[in-house]
């Protein structure tokens, strides 16, 4: 009896992801409320019998991934957070574009630019400073739809090869089912595909564009040394987990902490209303909770089985074939908990299997504009961006994506 309640409870909370933007309740709200849910039920009314420390232990394992993954997380969103406020990031991007430029020409720069940035900071924070830059033209809304498709694609695109660009990427690296070398084997196909896309949505933009330069706001000298800080952390990161297998969460708080340290120093003869600590408290909590809320979802769903139906479509396809439909499915179902899930079926795969499917997660909620945090982003701040809009655009995004899909498959041939 109990396992048809969570069940049921773990599809209402998967349906109102989906429909966020409709019942504009917030997803963390609900995955949180019905993963914390799940779990009392089942420690009210254990499942297939366990015991109480049976279950605690399950708790303690779900909790451990949670733990690592958030405090991961709030590290790297709390330098991305006071960078952003100090108007570095924005400063960049004003003093990099040119006064003129073509259509064709702005479409592979913002699509270059985006496929950066997200490698090195959250997507959310990559696709407001991208859709920030074509905003600012004023363009016609069909042709600023298809300037924030391709920032969707590219944001997601430039995450997957690096541990500090996606999440499933992370919750991959952190399964030891992929290395770092490996993973930057997926740079090559991720920018062609975000190339092709470009390529194909330029189709017949030929016009020239002004871009007005906005005022600069100077950079302080701290705020540079932080964004060294930043820059340094992930290259130790990236450094010591390869040499060394330091997890890369313990790198990026020591990175904070050093940060913290530093600009306390450097801060200390200023006078200044906020402390460096306090920036911790502007990252994207609401993104945070999401991710706990649906870990706990999936842990719940582990605990009644259900993860084991994952691996029929493994068991009827070869993994090439099933890890592309993965992907697509991510579009529809949070690649999130689809990556969660996989991970704790524990399908057997080839190293270099993993890597497409890490590609596939990573890419494939592109399909969808509800099927990625950068889709709801772009859809919340370009009125022209509906869920019908963008879909016209599926064909393309589907394109790019079996392009980028396939070399990932034959760059798994290299490991």
């Amino acid at each position: 009896m109990v396992t048809p309640i969570i069940l049921t409870l773990i599809a209402i909370a998967f349906v109102l992801i989906v429909i966020e933007d409709i019942i504009h309740v917030n997803k963390a709200k609900t995955t949180l409320f019905f993963g914390t849910l799940c779990w009392i039920i089942t420690f009210i009314s254990p499942i297939h019998g366990e015991s109480s420390e049976s279950v605690q232990h399950q708790l303690d394992h779900n909790i451990l991934e949670i733990a690592t993954l958030w405090l991961f997380l709030m590290a790297a969103m709390t330098f991305v957070a006071y960078l952003n406020s100090k108007g570095f990031i924005q400063n960049i991007v004003h003093r990099i574009m040119p006064t003129h430029i073509s259509e064709r020409k702005l479409m592979f720069l913002v699509g270059g630019f985006a496929f950066l940035f997200s490698s090195i900071s959250d997507n959310i924070t990559a696709t407001l400073v991208s859709l920030a830059v074509v905003m600012s033209l004023k363009l016609d809304p069909k042709k600023l739809i298809k300037y924030a498709t391709l920032i969707v694609f590219a944001v997601n695109s430039g995450g997957v090869s690096l541990i500090t660009g996606d999440v499933t990427t992370l919750m991959i690296f952190l399964a030891d089912k992929v290395t770092i070398p490996h993973l930057l084997l997926l740079v090559t196909p991720a920018i062609i595909s975000v190339l092709v896309l470009a390529a194909m949505l330029s189709i017949g933009m030929n016009e020239q564009l002004v871009f007005e330069k906005q005022e600069y706001r100077r950079i302080e000298k701290t705020d540079i040394t932080i964004a060294t800080i930043f820059m340094t952390t992930i290259l130790a990161t990236l450094f010591l987990s390869v040499q060394y297998h330091v997890p890369p969460m313990l790198t990026f708080l020591f990175g904070l902490s050093f940060m913290f340290l530093v600009a306390q120093f450097l801060m200390r003869k200023k006078d200044v209303n906020k402390k460096i600590i306090d920036y911790i408290r502007e990252i994207e909590y609401d993104t945070l909770l999401f991710f706990v809320g649906v870990l706990l979802l999936v842990g719940a769903l582990k605990e009644v089985g259900i993860l084991a139906k994952f691996t029929e479509l493994y068991v009827y396809l070869k993994p090439e074939y099933a890890n592309f439909l993965m992907g697509l499915l991510s579009a529809a179902v949070d690649n999130v908990p689809l990556t969660a899930a996989l991970l704790k079926a524990d399908i057997e795969m080839t190293a270099a299997q993993w890597l497409s499917f890490t590609y596939a997660t990573g890419v494939g909620g592109s399909m969808l504009i509800i099927g990625s945090a950068a889709g709801i982003i772009a859809m919340s701040k370009v009125k022209a961006l509906t869920f019908g809009s963008y879909l016209k655009m599926s064909g393309y995004i589907l394109i790019a994506y079996s392009i980028g899909y396939t070399g990932a498959h034959f760059a798994g041939q290299f490991m």
